[in-house]
């Protein structure tokens, strides 16, 4: 069967719809999504109004929960004050925007997903706001995978789609309790991976392609789609409804925008 996995939309509708119709012409039996419905984009409503019509099983992301619980959480990756000025205006403007029956639905939202062997989250199994990234200690990676008791994990968040294979092998964990000796506790593990479907509405990898995963559960072959689609529609829309100007310039690039520079001294006192 080939299903489709997607995520961070961002408020997008016109990368969404052409995921759709790409998902559609891939002939994908089945479509999961791993949250972010919505920040930074001009059309959160029209968004979660697609994916609840469509009834997609979709997890809660960060911005999704932001969005019901408020802006409490710890993102200590905004890279400058800018940058998080930034993005408190979106998530004020998306607070405003978005129909209660809309925020409802982001509120019913479950933290992960599963479907056989497959695994469905936005961060990582542990947080909404953890970034998976291609370089992260192997043995952190898998332990990531096994926490989940499947052997492929979907994730986004990251904005940038890899897979990543994280080959059979040994592990050996020492255990140490105060009323017993040191214990080592050898294991092995099959074959695991991680893979990352980037983002549909704020791609991060150098284009302004929306990206999306279809997955064969049969061969677990995995095909890393890129689908273009009118941006430039999408970025009028960020300006005509007052978001900061800078989104619709890294919509068009594909890129992230930061002014590190600015404020390097900035820390988190949240």
């Amino acid at each position: 069967m080939k299903i489709a996995v997607m995520s961070c939309i961002h408020g997008n509708y016109e990368a969404l719809d052409a995921v759709l119709l790409d998902s559609d012409r891939q002939k994908a039996e089945k479509i999961f999504c791993l949250g972010d419905l919505v920040g930074y984009g001009p059309s959160p409503n029209a968004v979660v109004e697609q994916i609840r019509s469509l009834d997609i099983p979709t997890c809660a992301g960060c911005w999704d929960e932001d969005i019901v619980e408020g802006l409490n959480a710890c993102d200590c990756t905004y890279p400058s004050l800018l940058a998080e000025k930034r993005g408190k205006i979106a998530h004020e403007w998306t607070n405003n925007e978005i129909y209660s029956e809309h925020r409802e639905f982001l509120r019913q939202l479950p933290h992960s997903l599963r479907e056989g062997n497959l695994a469905f989250v936005h961060g990582s199994p542990h947080s909404n706001h953890e970034y998976l990234l291609p370089e992260l200690d192997a043995y952190a990676a898998l332990e990531r995978v096994l926490s989940t008791e499947a052997d492929v994990l979907f994730c986004g968040h990251t904005h940038v789609p890899y897979v990543r294979n994280l080959d059979a092998g040994s592990l050996q964990v020492s255990v140490k309790a105060e009323t017993a000796e040191e214990q080592l506790l050898n294991f092995t593990t099959s074959l695991k991976r991680i893979i990352n479907v980037g983002s549909v509405g704020e791609p991060r990898h150098g284009r302004p392609n929306a990206t999306y995963v279809i997955y064969d559960t049969e061969n677990q072959e995995v095909n890393l789609r890129e689908v273009p689609y009118d941006y430039q529609k999408t970025c009028a829309a960020i300006i005509e409804k007052g978001l900061p100007p800078v989104f619709a310039w890294r919509l068009a690039q594909g890129l992230e925008f930061a002014e590190r520079a600015d404020d390097p001294t900035h820390v988190c006192t949240r």
